[in-house]
């Protein structure tokens, strides 16, 4: 090669300059270049810098790393992408990176694991790991000492395996005790191990969680992708490829548990400057050529659409909550978030407002027009993030010439592309403070006692509150109750919500503790409190409070709560919920999703409120919603009831009459309880909603008594 360089161009470049194209001829793509050229491409916010943790030999194709209780480092390695190897050919596994002597270099890379077909994201459990592997998710473990798994078991199986992109992945541990999962919304009858009778759960539009302490498993709120935040009091955040931040809303088990609801998609963009981001390196010949195409075939269509070759988000990757200490206390509570695509990390800070559910994601000062990591190296592909025992933010360099996936990209580009291009390579990288040097970490926390491991719980690095959590979950010692107790008293909020399900954890809550969180001084404490007080009859009266005066979200909380509950008092909450927060359509599910605020009693009760006449505050759409519900039910009692209440002087206002029928008709025309013929009826009477009057209403309820 290098005399063919010497015939060509008489100077000796760099092999990596000419992975395609021949003699006199300019390449499509750029060869790699090495870890200390890459490290050097590297581009970070002021103040920071970026050193190498480790790269190839000792890791290729980094997708997921994790650190155990002990500090030990465990990298998933995803070397088949983007094909589906045959059984027994994989190449995928998980390998342990250890740096012997201290200089904050890996120096030892052992194989824990191989033949992982499929393997995205692990997470320390009982001395091994549990690792995402569609169709499965698996237990494996080391019991000899050597770093070597000689134990696997599949705990899990059923998830949708066909698409690399779009399967089970993103194991994280939330302060609840519970264990969460990406699915992508992916279709699968997933089974238990632990549960061999339990009928087989179908995960389709969902994602997934599970507790080994309790054998629970069930589906979440989602659909999340390749990427998943979950911030100290276990708000969660998803990415998807062109999306790079949303917010789970409201969780699966309120806007599933009666199946009625128009619509429960409780997941928003929080993003308040998508899709733009702020690309250094040159776009790849192929997606330019496909973009080119794609526009013309729009234009020729007279399709009102535009693809972007540049500089909005496509390929976003790995969202991760940074909660270490190594790093100025500002990035502390920040997403980071990787766009493989235009190769650079991205950073948000989360905003909250006591008028609204939900965070939005900025981004930070001095980042307005940049991102936190940028490269004009187009192999620069970070997918993932992780903090560690040291407190710094770790990179995940996947480090190939292609990452798209060959199906989106049409058989003429791809004959010059190779997929695997780069497979051999790999680079982590640690972000540090510009002027610090590195400072180890060796925490070793699987020997440390049960009560010591409660004095973490507010440690200012989390990632040691959030180990010494999981272990107490996994040991089940009751002797820490009273270490927990006292730590509900630490000026950390962290602290005191990491002992509170500990203690649940442990079966060791009481009325009291629980009456005692709903009056935290933290909101995020209360939240937590607030569905806790569910399994509490007692704490009734403090959580009809909390609808009164407190911010949206924690008020979002106490409605779902209140929700599990059915009596006048919770009706009366909801009318005030609503005085307060009507126009918001999240608190409009909130109160919808139980069968108390989704019933005829509601809206009598609404009319006999403030807002009867207030069209903001009582909108068309909560009517619309309410009238849906009760349509798909198909109570013949509340059916009669309810189109009573449309008489009502406060339906005249504005369009709620036509709102209500429309939702009411909806709802009974999808409802199991309508027959054929009586869905027939349903739709022919519809258009008589185009003129709402005292007639039609007349006739709708003539109508629904013929049918109930």
């Amino acid at each position: 090669m290098r005399n063919v360089l010497k015939l060509c161009t008489g100077l000796l470049l760099p092999v990596a300059l000419f992975t395609s194209g021949g003699c006199g001829k300019q390449p499509k793509y750029p060869g790699p270049l090495s870890p200390d050229e890459a490290l050097k491409s590297l581009h970070i916010t002021d103040g920071l810098k970026v050193e190498l943790f480790a790269a190839e030999p000792l890791v290729t194709d980094p997708v997921s790393m994790e650190f155990d209780e002990d500090g030990n480092c465990y990298v998933v390695v995803m070397s088949d992408y983007p094909d589906k190897p045959a059984p027994g050919t994989e190449k995928g596994h998980i390998r342990v990176l250890r740096d012997t002597n201290g200089d904050g270099r890996a120096d030892t890379s052992i194989v824990f694991a191989g033949k992982l077909s499929e393997g995205t994201s692990i997470l320390p459990w009982k001395g091994g790991l549990l690792v995402t592997a569609a169709p499965e998710i698996l237990y494996m473990k080391d019991t000899t000492g050597d770093f070597v798994a000689d134990t696997r078991e599949v705990l899990f199986s059923g998830f949708f395996k066909d698409n690399p992109e779009t399967q089970i992945t993103n194991l994280r541990f939330g302060v609840d005790n519970w264990i969460y999962a990406n699915n992508r919304g992916q279709d699968g009858n997933v089974t238990f191990r632990d549960k061999p009778d339990a009928k087989p759960l179908s995960v389709k539009g969902a994602d997934f969680r599970f507790r080994l302490d309790r054998g629970l498993f069930e589906l979440e709120t989602g659909p999340g992708q390749f990427g998943q935040a979950i911030d100290d009091y276990r708000n969660r955040f998803v990415t998807e490829n062109s999306i790079h931040i949303q917010q789970i809303i409201l969780p699966w088990r309120y806007t599933h548990r009666h199946a009625y609801l128009p619509s429960a998609r409780a997941i928003r963009n929080i993003s308040d400057h998508d899709p733009i981001m702020f690309q250094e390196s040159a776009t790849p010949y192929w997606r330019a050529e496909r973009t080119k195409r794609r526009n013309a075939e729009f234009q020729e269509k007279k399709l009102k659409r535009v693809e972007y070759e540049r500089e909005h988000f496509t390929g976003a990757s790995g969202g991760t909550f940074y909660n270490g200490d190594a790093l100025p206390r500002k990035f502390y509570g920040n997403i980071f978030t990787g766009e493989v695509a235009g190769n650079l990390v991205h950073r948000d800070i989360l905003v909250a407002s006591a008028d609204s559910v939900h965070f939005t994601a900025k981004r930070p000062a001095g980042e307005e027009k940049q991102e936190f990591i940028s490269s004009k190296d187009t192999w620069f592909r970070p997918v993932n993030f992780t903090t560690g025992p040291d407190g710094y933010l770790y990179v995940l360099d996947y480090y190939r010439q292609h990452i798209e996936t060959p199906v989106s990209i049409p058989d003429d580009l791809k004959a010059d592309m190779d997929f695997y291009e780069g497979s051999d390579k790999g680079r982590i990288y640690r972000v540090m403070p510009a002027e610090g040097a590195y400072k180890g970490a060796a925490p070793k926390l699987s020997k440390a006692s049960s009560d010591s491991l409660v004095q973490l719980f507010a440690h200012p690095n989390q990632w040691y509150a959030q180990q010494a959590h999981r272990l107490l979950v996994e040991r089940q010692d009751r002797s820490v109750i009273p270490a927990l107790k006292q730590m509900l008293g630490n000026t950390d909020p962290r602290a005191r919500l990491h002992a509170l399900y500990t203690l649940e954890a442990l079966d060791a809550l009481d009325v009291p503790i629980v009456k005692k969180a709903l009056a935290d001084s933290s909101v995020n404490v209360q939240e937590h409190a607030a569905m806790l007080a569910e399994n509490y009859p007692a704490c009734l009266p403090e959580l009809l409070a909390l609808v009164k005066n407190s911010p949206a979200k924690l008020a979002m909380q106490a409605t779902l709560s209140l929700g599990q509950f059915s009596n006048g008092q919770v009706t009366d909450a909801f009318v005030q919920v609503l005085e307060r927060f009507g126009d918001n359509k999240y608190i409009q599910m909130a109160v919808l999703s139980s069968e108390a605020g989704s019933s005829p009693a509601m809206l009598a009760a609404l009319f006999k409120s403030n807002i009867a006449w207030d069209t903001t505050r009582l909108s068309n759409g909560f009517i619309h919603d309410l009238s849906y519900v009760i349509g798909a039910r198909h109570n013949a009692a509340q059916l009669a009831q309810y189109t009573g209440l449309l008489e009502h002087e406060s339906m005249k206002t504005g369009s709620r009459q036509a709102f209500a029928a429309k939702g009411l008709l909806g709802g009974m025309e999808k409802s199991e309880g309508s027959s054929a013929a009586q869905k027939t009826a349903l739709k022919a009477f519809r258009p008589k909603l185009k003129n709402v009057n005292g007639q039609t209403l007349a006739e709708l309820k003539n109508l629904v008594t013929t049918i109930k």
